[in-house]
């Protein structure tokens, strides 16, 4: 007893310098976005603002930095994300079942292929996804960048889900068989309701991934009305200077949607990992 004392001691202090490391720059970003800029540029940095100012967030609200509002690239992430989560995740789980569920020729194949996608750097694609994208007449189009998104998101998605589906019992599955249920009906009342928390799991990291995209966004994209949010950080960096305070301000209000997100579903993203954490 006595030797598990420090032990839990400098297991909980490791836990609370792995923290600190990891949140102090959210901390700094949301501290600065209130620093008026004598603040910002001191020779002696504050953790907090001694005069805290909403000067900043009042530029990015307002539109004082290009044609087009705050609202409009708000608007164009959100679409892109929420598409991105729901079709992604309808994707994945009618694939994931057919994995789990059947075995069909060339389905170890069709397993590992998702493995070698991701392993590929992102940016090694852009130039064959603009020149797909320009035969398609996609480009410049939210559509477009949408599919590209999707892309992105289904391969992890059906990997992660074929361990929730895989754990759910066949037998629950033959006894709404036998009941009456089809399958098309087992598949929501039964399948559905017990993979919900892969689901969960899977779309959190759609979202972030479709919310915080930058390269292909800004490739693709021409016209300042169709930009996302991450597009529009790029309009406070300039040749004579940085606008550190709309940047930090900018980027806070990028994160918010972000945590609301995720502790709105953290509960369920939790128990959906534990339970996704089997073999399959």
């Amino acid at each position: 007893m006595k030797s598990s004392l420090p032990r839990r001691i400098l297991l909980n202090a490791t836990g609370l310098l792995v923290f600190a490391i990891a949140v102090f720059p959210v901390f700094w970003m949301a501290s600065t976005a209130f620093k008026p800029n004598t603040e910002i540029f001191s020779t002696t940095p504050k953790p907090l603002p001694a005069h805290p100012t909403l000067d900043h967030f009042d530029l990015v609200l307002n539109g004082g930095i290009a044609e087009v509002s705050f609202w409009e690239y708000f608007r164009n992430s959100a679409v892109l994300a929420l598409v991105t989560v729901l079709a992604s995740a309808l994707l994945a789980l009618m694939a994931a079942t057919a994995v789990a569920r059947f075995r069909f020729r060339f389905r170890t194949t069709f397993l590992v292929m998702l493995l070698v996608v991701q392993m590929v750097p992102l940016e090694a694609l852009v130039i064959p996804l603009f020149l797909d994208l320009k035969q398609l007449d996609l480009l410049n189009s939210l559509g477009g960048l949408a599919l590209v998104y999707i892309g992105f998101a289904v391969p992890f998605a059906i990997w992660m889900l074929r361990g929730f589906v895989a754990a759910v019992p066949r037998e629950l599955e033959e006894a709404a068989a036998i009941d009456g249920a089809g399958p098309v009906r087992t598949f929501f009342t039964v399948l559905l309701p017990l993979v919900a928390p892969g689901l969960v799991a899977t779309s959190i990291f759609s979202f972030i991934t479709a919310w915080n995209e930058f390269i292909f966004a800004y490739t693709f994209l021409e016209d300042q009305d169709k930009y996302t949010l991450p597009i529009m950080l790029q309009f406070f960096f300039g040749r004579s200077g940085n606008a550190w305070g709309p940047i930090m301000a900018a980027s806070t209000l990028l994160t918010i949607p972000v945590i609301a997100f995720f502790l709105l579903v953290q509960r369920r993203m939790v128990s959906g990992l534990t339970a996704g954490a089997v073999k399959g």
